[in-house]
């Protein structure tokens, strides 16, 4: 079968050419898998930070429109306080005015 080196040089050259093109296909194929599953993965990322983005766009406009209430409460906060002290200050003049007997 083999009458020469060269044959024998040449079945073994073949023989890891095999193995070297299997193990090769092997790791191409895991290589491939790979990033199907990086890219899966980055997708979900995406979705992920989009629905975040979306939230985010939500609570910003949401902040915004109440931004104007708070305004609007702070304004009315602003007049009952002075409503309140107006009223306290009418009070300390009725107790001063009863103690020392003098009208306005």
């Amino acid at each position: 079968m083999f009458t020469t080196s060269r044959d024998i040089l040449n079945l073994v050259l073949s023989i890891s050419l095999v193995a070297l093109t299997f193990f090769l296909c092997w790791a191409i194929y895991y290589f491939i898998a790979s990033i199907q599953r990086i890219h899966k993965l980055i997708k979900q990322i995406e979705m992920g930070v989009n629905k975040v983005e979306e939230v985010i766009e939500i609570a910003r406009d949401k902040l915004k429109n109440s931004a104007a209430y708070f305004m609007i409460l702070g304004e009315i906060a602003k007049k009952a306080l002075a409503f309140v002290e107006e009223k306290r200050e009418e009070k300390r003049e009725e107790k001063r005015t009863k103690t020392t007997g003098r009208k306005k």
